[in-house]
């Protein structure tokens, strides 16, 4: 396919506007692109579509009216955005084989390469300690198996995933659902630029979409489509990364969830995926072992912990990804080292640890934050 046909697909995905995969193929009727375009700004497309779409057609020649084909899309590649359609060699295999596949499918940074295995590593934004802590394993032991990691660059567990696959010297590619100019969240923008250097950002909205939630869950079939199994760290049992999981199973994914507590809420979903038949994975070897058949022997993960010396370590050893009282903290305290610590104390080494990063509070409560790994700050 050569680049001026690929100029009027471009000018086709932003004329048809979002949401509209079916309105874009049933158009695939009337010849190529470019004959629809001579088709709007003839004003003769309207004559060939059923009423339902003739205000669509009136759309598409209003917007057809003020926009330039060729400079339109030199535009997109000066900006290092590339666009690739299913007949292109190159065009992810894995998306042809889902059953809802994307028109046309743009990109910055790399493609995913089509060696190797990929994972859609998938959770609650507003993840727990416990939840940051396996993110971070997994995304990390994948990377070092070389598996890739596909996610959707949200706060939580896509994020905390990817940045540990990049470090870890891994693959990731970005899912989004906005246009791929667009970094969402704003947050993620380290991450963003990271995925553009050393990984891949994606999307089937044309530039300058931005972010709406009607957009998100279209997405989720491209995160599991570009994936060979889903595993998801934490969920609610009604939450957006459930959507993922349930197109996972329409293309024939395998799925994993992580187990948690039955108290907690963002273990739910997790916990009710497990009985309804998804793969139940603690560690990142299980899951490598269901995955490639067999884990690497040495994927070089420390997984210890760095605590400081002294009392602020012995508490750091007592403290749990959940948030404890300090009555609680006291009581194990003493009980693990046989030795007494007064509350004024305890209180004192706490915020410290909390001022250094080791530390966290919530709810009364203080809990181990998992950042500090392998002597740096991983997260």
């Amino acid at each position: 396919m050569n680049e001026e046909e690929k100029a009027y697909i471009h000018w086709l995905c932003q004329a048809a506007g979002t949401g509209n995969r079916k309105f874009l193929r049933s158009l695939e009727l009337f010849g190529t692109p470019k004959d629809i375009y001579q088709l709007t700004v003839s004003g003769r497309l309207a004559e060939k579509l059923s009423e339902r779409f003739v205000k669509k057609a009136a759309q598409m020649e209003e917007f057809s009216r003020s926009y330039d084909v060729e400079s339109g899309y030199e535009r997109m590649l000066r900006r290092g955005i590339r666009l690739i359609t299913e007949k292109e060699e190159g065009f992810p295999e894995r998306l042809l084989r889902i059953p809802d596949k994307p028109y046309a499918l743009y990109y910055a940074g790399s493609l995913q390469p089509e060696q190797g295995k990929a994972v859609a590593l998938v959770g609650a934004r507003d993840c727990t300690e416990y939840g940051r802590y396996m993110a971070a394993q997994f995304g990390t032991a994948l990377a070092k198996a070389g598996v890739q990691v596909i996610s959707g660059l949200a706060r939580g567990v896509d994020s905390i995933g990817q940045k540990n696959a990049l470090q870890a010297g891994g693959y990731s590619m970005g899912v989004l659902g906005c246009g791929v100019d667009i970094c969402y969240p704003a947050e993620n923008r380290d991450l963003y630029e990271t995925l553009l250097e050393r990984g891949g950002i994606c999307s089937e909205y044309p530039p300058g979409v931005q972010p709406r939630g009607i957009l998100f869950p279209p997405r989720n079939r491209i995160i599991s489509g570009l994936s060979d199994a889903v595993l998801v760290v934490e969920a609610r049992v009604k939450s957006g990364t459930l959507i993922t999981v349930d197109m996972a199973l329409e293309q024939g994914r395998e799925v994993y969830a992580l187990p948690g507590r039955s108290v907690d809420p963002l273990s739910s979903g997790c916990n009710r995926l497990i009985r309804q038949g998804a793969g139940l994975v603690s560690s990142p070897e299980e899951l490598l072992e269901g995955l490639l058949g067999s884990c690497p022997k040495s994927l070089g993960i420390q997984t210890k912990l760095v605590f400081p010396e002294g009392i602020q370590g012995e508490l750091l050893s007592v403290l749990d990804c959940c948030p404890l009282p300090v009555q609680q903290l006291q009581y194990k305290y003493e009980e693990k080292y046989k030795k007494s610590i007064a509350i004024p104390l305890l209180f004192k080494e706490l915020l410290e640890l909390c001022a250094g990063g080791y530390a966290g509070q919530a709810g009364g409560g203080y809990f181990f934050r998992s950042l500090k790994l392998d002597g740096e700050n991983r997260i």
